[in-house]
């Protein structure tokens, strides 16, 4: 199929603002599914590939990790689902022509948005020492230059291996297998930039870093509550499974500092009632503060203690440690110190309280709203116990339910891309492949980047993702990229990351997840974990964007056959022919996954085991469930500034820019805005639709570094009292790398303190 030229500058980000909509989907969500994807593959591929969206039998859509049903819709996936298969399927192409009329120096001042739109990536490419262009480089020289630069190293742990979450569970198990028989733990993905702080919290508490419920158990639930995530725009087919819950007599609470469209009104674009009135989501919407979710859960917990009979007093005697120290700081809880931190109401407590005790099985879901603050894991901690209090967790129908955000991120983490592996699954490597891997911890995100910056990592290599895009600080990480000798992208389409390299750089490209891969034993299809530990297969069906296109899982043991040589005894050769025997070794390995190519033949692939949730067992140091009794934190902000989260756009998912439009919050045209309360933004004399720079405040920071994002258009906007929004990655240069949350080492982008002056361009 011939293809399409890539697409022309953008517009200028010139925000247009109109009020926010009170419902998501519906038949609008139909329209710009097709109009995009009719853009980006025309017609009859459109029609072939949205068709295999997340079926048995095709491919898992390359966006969210939300679970498929058992009964599958002929089109089930989203609107920004079809979105990612869209941009990946697409018929435009990055040829080594496209990189001869453009010098490193022009696409660095191209939009985010801009390089996406430029279409697939043909052929691998490479920036020589001084060079001002790519240029077109055979695999077998991109190989050596690689394994020049490794082996060239002091010490492995000079070298740095990032994963994105898209990579499936064979090339994340192999990728972990070459760095550690390479000699390093420095296996820093992106799980250190979102979910840590989940998983670091109920490896604690549970002894599983991981979700206790499936998708059964949200149609089971008498109570599901929403904390810190927007599903219409980050997950939009868990709307449909809410949509189900609230038919089967379920209540929902939203906590959020924004009101967000899906969670007031769903219009289901599979049902005909969707497509008209749609379905009422949220039974009570509890506007909370930037950080304020630790003292709410807190106050909570006192409530329901001090309620007679509240208390599942059995479960807690059979299968917890700690109440009693718990007990004691819950009680301790202040009316007037919960109301200052969270801004809600004495009214909005007790009737929450009300909802919560008239529930017999209650799920919490979260996402980046909790876990990117500076007390992220005492938050979800307090979180747990909220739920032991009432025995729920190891019910049908209840349960914590962190919702991840790539498709795979929960999978690479099961399959070893960890900085601080489990000595366990050391022990299981090294006794299957006889070699002894490094026990020294390696580098998350934020250590990797501080390694860059002061010359303690020299070769950076990424499989997947748009690492400069999407970390905190971005003068302080694009510096600490430009100090490596050599920066490695395994990539499906150009992004900013290509853009800010080392002294050398080469671009890997990479088959997508819509694309058939054939190896030497036949046609191939890989796996992936959802957010609630279902695996199963993905299966490609489209020609590959361009002959020259490995798998991920062959540039993987191509480069380790490369590096490693004659000394290594893993059969590199033959993982890339035929990845069942990938799985082969994985069974052995990884828990959960014994007989892995017999279980993932199923037409709904398989659960991995979850203890607390099976059995209620909950492998901790304690060998019960851990109540625990952190002191309550919430973001204090000084007089005249305003605390902002980072977020995105309807119109983006990760760092990828779909186009310039937040349909849901009433944003068309741009990106540069940011949302401020109408009542804070009179306080601070903002007029709507003034312009002004966002400049942020870190008050446990002594760097002497001033954080500035210029140019953001000022839009009075319903949300929280002292509170604002506005887009990453535009904003997270305001992000300063060492602040983080304790314990996770998580990135702070929900509290940024800033001060909003007028625009030195107004």
């Amino acid at each position: 199929m011939a293809s399409k030229p890539p697409a022309s500058d953008p517009v200028q980000d010139a925000p247009q603002v109109a009020a926010p909509q009170q419902h998501a989907a519906g038949l609008p969500a139909v329209k710009h599914s097709l109009k995009m994807a009719r853009e980006q593959m025309g017609v009859k591929r459109t029609a072939l590939t949205l068709l295999r969206v997340n079926q048995k039998d095709g491919f898992d859509c390359p966006g969210c990790a939300w679970p498929e049903p058992e009964h599958r819709h002929a089109a089930e996936f989203c609107e920004n689902g079809a979105k990612a298969v869209a941009e990946e399927a697409t018929l435009r192409r990055v040829t080594p022509e496209f990189f001869a009329a453009h010098p490193v120096t022009d696409l660095a001042t191209r939009s985010g948005y801009w390089l996406g739109q430029q279409g697939r990536l043909t052929h691998p490419m490479y920036l020589a020492e001084g060079g001002t262009h790519y240029e077109p480089v055979s695999w077998e020289r991109a190989f050596d230059l690689i394994a020049d630069e490794l082996t060239a190293l002091a010490s492995p742990d000079e070298a740095v291996f990032y994963t994105s979450g898209r990579t499936s569970n064979e090339a994340a198990f192999l990728y972990q297998l070459f760095a550690r028989e390479f000699g390093t733990n420095n296996l820093p993905d992106c799980s250190n930039m979102c979910h840590e702080s989940s998983g670091s919290a109920l490896t604690e508490t549970i002894g599983i870093g991981k979700g206790s419920v499936l998708l059964e158990d949200l149609y089971k639930a008498d109570l599901i509550i929403v904390a810190g995530q927007n599903p219409g725009t980050n997950h939009p087919r868990m709307l449909s499974a809410l949509e189900k819950a609230k038919a089967g007599g379920a209540k929902i609470i939203s906590v959020n500092p924004l009101p967000e469209a899906g969670l007031e009104r769903f219009k289901n674009p599979q049902t005909p009632k969707g497509l008209t009135r749609g379905a009422a989501l949220g039974d009570l919407f509890l506007q909370i503060r930037l950080g304020g979710d630790q003292a709410l859960f807190r106050l909570l917990n006192k409530l329901i203690l001090d309620t007679e009979g509240a208390t599942d007093d059995a479960f807690i005697a059979e299968h917890t440690h700690g109440y009693e120290e718990f007990t004691k700081a819950a009680r301790a809880a202040d009316w007037d110190e919960t109301l200052a931190a969270t801004g809600l109401s004495r009214a909005d407590i007790e009737r929450t309280l009300e909802m919560v005790l008239a529930s017999k099985r209650t799920v919490v879901c979260w996402a980046m709203g909790l876990t990117q603050h500076k007390h992220s894991v005492p938050t979800i901690r307090e979180v747990v116990n909220f739920l032991l209090l009432r025995g729920n967790i190891g019910r049908p129908g209840a349960g914590v339910c962190p919702v991840r955000g790539h498709s795979n991120v929960q999978g690479d983490r099961t399959m070893g891309i960890f900085e601080r592996p489990a000595p366990a699954f050391l022990d299981a490597l090294e006794k299957e492949f006889g070699f002894a891997p490094p026990r020294e911890h390696g580098f998350d995100v934020v250590r990797a980047i501080r390694a860059l910056r002061d010359g303690q990592a020299k070769v950076f290599f990424a499989m997947g993702g748009n690492f400069v895009a999407a970390s905190p600080d971005t003068d302080v990480t694009e510096s600490a990229m430009r100090r490596a000798r050599l920066t490695v992208h395994v990539s499906t389409k150009l992004n900013r990351s290509h853009t800010v390299t080392g002294a050398r750089a080469l671009i890997l490209p990479t088959l997508g997840r819509t694309e058939r891969d054939l190896q030497g034993s036949g046609e191939q299809f890989v796996t992936v974990e959802d957010s609630m530990g279902m695996v199963h297969a993905s299966r490609g069906r489209l020609d590959p964007a361009s002959r020259h296109l490995l798998s991920e899982p062959a540039i993987v043991a191509r480069l380790a056959r490369r590096v490693l040589g004659a000394e290594s005894a893993t059969p590199w050769e033959e993982f890339e022919k035929d990845y069942a025997t990938v799985r082969d070794r994985i069974s052995r390995v990884v828990p959960g996954f014994e007989d892995f190519n017999d279980k993932v033949a199923g037409p709904n692939g398989f659960a991995l085991p979850h203890a607390p949730r099976d059995e209620r067992r909950f492998p901790t140091a304690t060998g019960k469930a851990n109540f625990t009794a952190a002191p309550v934190e919430y973001p204090r902000v000084p007089e005249g500034r305003l605390l902002l989260q980072t977020l995105r756009s309807h119109d983006q998912y990760n760092t990828t820019i779909y186009g310039l439009d937040d349909r849901y919050r009433g944003i068309t045209n741009g990106r540069r805005v940011v949302l401020v309360n109408a009542d804070d933004a009179r306080d601070l004399d903002l007029a709507d639709g003034s312009y002004v720079d966002l400049v942020s405040e870190w008050e446990d920071g002594a760097d002497g570094i001033e954080r500035r994002a210029p140019g953001f258009r000022v839009v009075h906007y319903p949300t929280a009292r002292g509170c604002a929004a506005a887009y990453y990655p535009e904003t997270n240069v305001l992000v300063p790398l060492d602040a983080t949350a304790d314990t996770s080492n998580t990135p702070a982008s929900k509290s940024v303190v800033v001060r909003l002056e007028q625009s030195r361009t107004d």
